[in-house]
């Protein structure tokens, strides 16, 4: 059946709506019968807008990394926080949806990120960074802060507050004493794991070089006090 030439429910409607199912219930409480009874519409209708689940689902993905923001230039004076900035922006994102961290596995939306990634590989350039190593910088970048955002959000939220959490003494000594004498928190490791693999891939660029101006995505030169979403 074709889709109406007017739409009768807002896809940003729906999204929201999905989105707060998962974020209150989890994810096994969403489903198109109660995304329905949310929206005081028939599930059927919904299937003219949105040709399955999956493309819901894609578009809840979207919106969660939509949510994130280019760092604020006031709080980053050197090119590496702001990269550290731009990677605990997502991160705390996709921990603000924890219960969606399988749907950002599945249905990631790349198009979003590359624009990110091309607005990074222009700061690299500026930079004086060559092509093939701004591929390494992002690429590590990319595993770095999915990978570890991805992985947080499937923890407990009651060991949240710790790195390695539940680990005995008895058991494990060494790894004991090694949080201990830490005292860093998870976001705080997050952070200097960055800081750590940004140093090591880009010797060459001196740690507190500023960040330099971005090309923003329409095509039009902007500088780091014109936030835009990433």
């Amino acid at each position: 059946m074709p889709r109406p030439a007017k739409p009768l429910i807002r896809y940003d409607a729906v999204i929201e709506t999905s989105l707060r199912i998962i974020d209150t219930e989890g994810l096994d409480a969403f489903s198109l019968p109660r995304l329905a009874r949310e929206l005081n519409v028939r599930a059927p209708s919904l299937y003219h807008h949105f040709a399955d689940k999956a493309e819901i689902l894609r578009g809840i993905a979207r919106a969660i990394v939509l949510e994130t923001r280019l760092p604020d230039p006031a709080t980053t004076p050197t090119w590496i926080e702001w990269f550290v900035g731009l990677s605990l922006n997502f991160r705390e994102v996709v921990l603000r949806h924890r219960n969606a961290a399988p749907v950002l596995l599945q249905f990631m939306p790349r198009d979003v990120l590359i624009q990110t990634y091309d607005n990074s590989a222009r700061v690299l350039a500026e930079l004086g960074v060559p092509p093939a190593q701004q591929v390494l910088l992002l690429d590590g970048m990319d595993k770095l802060t999915l990978g570890a955002s991805i992985t947080e959000a499937a923890r407990d939220p009651e060991d949240a507050d710790q790195v390695f959490s539940r680990v005995d003494p008895d058991r494990e000594p060494t790894l004991a004493l090694a949080v201990q004498e830490s005292g860093l928190s998870p976001d705080q490791v997050f952070a200097e794991s960055i800081r750590a693999f940004l140093r090591g891939a880009a010797p060459e660029v001196p740690a507190d070089a500023p960040p330099p101006g971005l090309l923003l995505r329409d095509g039009t030169v902007g500088d780091l006090d014109t936030p835009t979403a990433s």
